[in-house]
């Protein structure tokens, strides 16, 4: 059975990433700058550089994934939007920032409408301010 999530326990941890494959791949770049600095040799500069984008290119996959993941937040909370907003408020969908989006989603149908009211009014300067505001949270045990 899934947890329970609320604005302080929602976000997600991956062990074999965040606690293995980033602690690893950065181990790695300290090793690599070590063995540079002993001994200054194209084949310990070569590793360093190889040990860099290796890191580089984890942490990339890992950003694009998310990225892709808020462009199906978006529009699945768009079409959400369009369904539980009244019609005043329409017009508010397309003003919404991507991070307002991700955080949105937490938030039952009926309070949605003035959630949304409150952001586009500025109430919230940070999407964790949006997602501590909302009372009833819809988890999403979904994410990547």
């Amino acid at each position: 059975m899934a947890t329970p999530q609320s604005a302080t326990s929602h976000a997600r941890t991956i062990p074999v990433f965040h606690l293995f494959a980033l602690p690893v791949l950065l181990i790695n770049i300290g090793v690599a700058v070590a063995a540079l600095w002993r001994t200054p040799t194209l084949a310990s500069g070569w590793a360093l550089l190889v040990a860099a984008a290796l890191f580089i290119g984890v942490l990339m996959g890992r950003v694009q994934a998310l990225t892709a993941q808020d462009r199906l937040i978006r529009l699945e909370e768009t079409l959400r939007l369009q369904r539980v907003l009244p019609a005043g408020q329409q017009a508010d969908i397309a003003a919404l920032t991507r991070y307002q989006f991700v955080a949105l989603r937490f938030a039952s149908d009926e309070e949605l409408p003035e959630l949304v009211r409150r952001v586009r009014a500025g109430e919230f300067a940070k999407p964790i301010d949006i997602k501590k505001a909302i009372r009833n949270w819809r988890p999403d045990h979904l994410r990547v």
